[in-house]
Formats: structure tokens, C-alpha cells, sequence
């Protein structure tokens, strides 16, 4: 099967906002084995609108539209899908079900201008919106299914997922399928180092479809097996995923997508281990990343901005002649700051950053991009230097935020590894 993709909106159109729908919804797509051949974006013009879903239909299987689906004067995608269809607008007793249960719900008044947003083209079918305001439909132009969706990303993400793939999974006759793929997390290396890795993926796996996506600092592999028996895919993807451990080792953080935050949420939670962390040059970038999981309160237990050294002296208990001798971005700092947060926390591990983040504040000995991690722990304390060279501000940041989870990280996979030797030789 063949989909092209549609943005709307004027927002759209003119670069104000970024249209991040389409690349997820393409992603996604190409993991289930439909070929996106195209793209396209047009404003809040009815007949342009009007004419493009009609082009679309002409050339492709399915096409995902997104936005204009609103309760306000410019949101047209609605009327513009009747239009192409050739039929009238008309009140859909789903939609509108959707939409009371949403305003019932968060106890909020159903104005007058949201039962706009239950008028479909007679005969859509509708696709409701459990967490927003604009249900979604879904029509039949020609011989291609179109699916219309909300623009916002968090709406659109989640109805494609639990809705639209299942609808067309069934589509082509693959109900209950899961669309295998396989989601490989790394960190520490750039994506041009990966690639060079994954050099003849293809000739080992014909079957499989590769791809690479960077979100910095993090580097996705994505593997996709479209079509085919379930059971073959499987076991390709299965081995698969021995091919690519062995080439990215220890830069590999999940095989199922994860985040490095999320892997090493799942590292403490399996250790019943906490933690505290201590920033300056991180910002508290590290402290949002942690915390950004659900869940994160089982180990998270405290987070200190300390960016005065007065503040690193009184809070987190540096010894003031450490900065003095060392100043405050050094391995001894770091390792002291980090030992001060798991001391004032209780935690059983601290971590801790201290860096020069630029563009300005760096020395020759000290550039723009280095930073010191603290380690505390059971183990003790330990530090460590990084030098990173990145083109802004906020960059440094996230890679420095980076850097120290993933020390962490490491530092519990090797003491998990060594209880279940010690536990072997034991039962030895």
C-alpha cells in the first residue's frame, strides 16, 4: 500500500509552526510497511484543501490528513472533506458523543462553538478523541481511505496509534499484527559513526527495512519488517537485534526506544536504589530529564542548582579550600558536590555536574564544553573530565546532563553484573 501525508493550517503553511506531525506519522507508517510517496502542506483555503484531498485520492491508498478540525471560523478540513466528497456537512451522533464525554469529564462547559466540531461529511466514520476536543473521522474518496486527525501532536500521536494503525492494519488484511519493528536507543556516538556500524545490515537482512534517526544526543536505529509471516519476522528481527549488539555494544541503551533517562530509571527501580543529583552547569536539565519519566518518584528523591560556590560550600558541603585550590569546575569538586547530595538526601547514589557551558567562560585549560561528573555510591566517590565541543549553549547542556546518566548507567550495569556472578559462583 502507497499514503501520502497532509498538514493544514495557515500556522503550518508559513513556517510559523513546525509541522512535526508528518514526520511521525511517516515514521510509523514505514514501520508497518506502507511507503509514504509524498508530503504536502496547504493552508486554510477550502477549496485548495478541497482540491489537494482530491489529488490524493487519485494517486494513493490511504493519506492521513492533520488540523482544522477546531471550533473556530478557520478550521475548514471538515467542510473541505465534504466538498471533495461531494456530500453535506452533517451532525455525527459519535462525534458529538465524544465531545460531551470529554467536556463531562474535565467538568467544563460544552459551548456552543465545540458541537461545530461534530459536523462530518455524511457518511464519515467517526474516530473519537478521548483526550482533546476535535474528534477525528475517517472517509472513503475514490479508492483511497483517508483519515483526518487533530493537528496537535500529543492528540494526533496517540489516535494514530490506538486508532488509525489498527484500522489499517486491518486494511490490509493484517488484523491483530503488530507491525514488527525493532527500536534501538544509543548514546555516544554520532550518527555518522553508527551508520558506518550498521554497514551491510542490508545484504545480512534483505528483509528488513533500516533507518536512522538522531534526536540529540541520542541516536535511534530503527528496524522494520513490512509484510510477510509474523513468524519470519520475528526471528529476523530477533537476530537482528544480536547483529547490531555486537556492533554497537555498550553504546546501546534499549531495544525497545527507550530514553536514556528511562533506562536508567528501570536500572535504580531494579537495584531499589535512589538518588540525588547536584547541578551547575546542567541547569537542572539533568533533574527535568529524570523526572520526566513516570514513575521517577520511586528513585528521584532531591536536586540542587548550586551555581555560587558559596552555594556549593553551604549546601552540598565542598570544602572551600577544594574550590579554592581547584576552582569549581574540577574532577575534586565534582566528586565532593556529588558526595553532598546523596548526603543531604539520604540517597544511595549522587551524581553531580560542573562545566563551562559557553559561548563564554572558557581557558585554555578549561574550554567552552568541558564538564566534571561526580559519582557517590556504596562504591564510593569517583569523577570524571569530558571535553565536548558543540555549536551552542544548550547543546553542552544536554550532552553534559547526558554524559552524567549514563555514568550512572554504566556504573549500575557492571554491579548488577557482578551480583549475578556472585550469585553463580555460589550456586557453583
Amino acid at each position: 500500500m502507497i499514503a501520502e501525508i497532509l498538514a493544514t493550517g495557515d500556522e503550518i503553511r508559513s513556517g510559523a509552526v513546525v509541522d512535526s506531525n508528518s514526520a511521525f506519522i511517516a515514521r510509523r507508517l514505514e514501520e508497518e510497511g506502507i511507503t509514504v510517496t509524498r508530503h504536502s502542506c496547504v493552508g486554510d483555503d477550502r477549496d485548495s484543501l478541497a482540491a489537494i484531498l482530491t489529488e490524493m485520492a487519485g494517486r494513493s491508498d490511504l493519506a492521513v490528513v492533520t488540523g482544522g478540525l477546531g471550533p473556530t471560523a478557520d478550521d475548514i478540513t471538515a467542510e473541505a472533506a465534504a466538498l471533495a466528497a461531494g456530500v453535506e456537512l452533517a451532525t455525527d451522533a459519535a462525534a458529538l458523543a465524544s465531545l460531551e464525554a470529554f467536556f463531562q469529564k474535565r467538568r467544563r462547559l460544552f459551548s456552543p462553538s465545540n458541537r461545530k466540531q461534530a459536523l462530518l461529511p455524511r457518511g464519515a466514520v467517526c474516530i473519537p478523541n478521548p483526550i482533546g476536543t476535535a474528534p477525528g473521522f475517517r472517509i472513503l474518496l475514490g479508492r483511497c481511505v483517508v483519515f483526518f486527525l487533530p493537528g496537535v501532536p500529543h492528540e494526533m500521536r496517540f489516535m494514530l496509534s490506538e486508532q488509525v494503525l489498527p484500522m489499517m492494519r486491518r486494511l490490509q488484511g493484517r488484523e491483530g499484527a503488530g507491525g514488527g519493528r525493532l527500536t534501538v536507543t544509543t548514546f555516544g556516538m554520532t550518527e555518522a559513526a553508527v551508520g558506518e556500524k550498521m554497514i551491510g545490515f542490508e545484504s545480512d537482512f534483505p528483509q528488513l527495512r533500516l533507518g536512522l534517526c538522531a534526536t540529540f544526543p541520542e541516536i535511534q536505529v530503527r528496524i522494520s519488517a513490512p509484510g510477510g509471516e509474523a513468524a519470519v519476522a520475528g526471528q529476523a528481527l530477533e537476530q537482528a537485534q544480536g547483529w547490531i549488539r555486537e556492533r554497537l555494544a555498550r553504546h546501546v541503551l534499549s531495544f525497545e526506544g527507550k530514553s536514556m533517562a528511562e533506562v536508567l530509571g528501570s536500572l535504580l527501580r531494579q537495584k531499589k536504589a535512589t538518588l540525588g543529583v547536584a547541578e551547575s552547569c546542567s541547569g537542572g536539565l539533568l533533574a527535568d530529564l529524570l523526572t520526566d519519566v513516570s514513575g521517577s518518584s520511586d528513585y528521584f528523591l532531591f536536586s540542587a542548582v548550586t551555581y555560587s560556590n558559596r552555594a556549593k560550600v553551604e549546601v552540598l558541603g565542598v570544602k572551600a579550600h577544594t574550590i579554592e585550590r581547584f576552582g569549581a569546575v574540577h574532577e575534586a569538586t565534582a566528586a565532593q558536590r556529588a558526595a553532598g547530595a546523596r548526603r543531604v538526601c539520604g540517597a544511595e547514589y549522587g551524581i553531580s555536574t560542573t562545566g563551562i557551558a559557553g559561548p563564554t567562560g572558557g581557558t585554555p585549560d578549561k574550554p567552552v564544553g568541558t564538564v566534571c561528573i561526580g559519582l557517590a555510591g556504596p562504591f564510593g566517590t569517583t569523577s570524571r573530565r569530558y571535553q565536548f565541543c558543540f555549536d551552542n549553549r544548550r547543546m553542552h547542556k544536554k550532552i553534559f546532563a547526558y554524559a552524567a546518566m549514563d555514568l550512572l548507567r554504566r556504573r549500575l550495569l557492571e554491579s548488577l553484573k557482578l551480583n549475578k556472578l556472585n550469585k553463580f559462583n555460589k550456586l557453583a
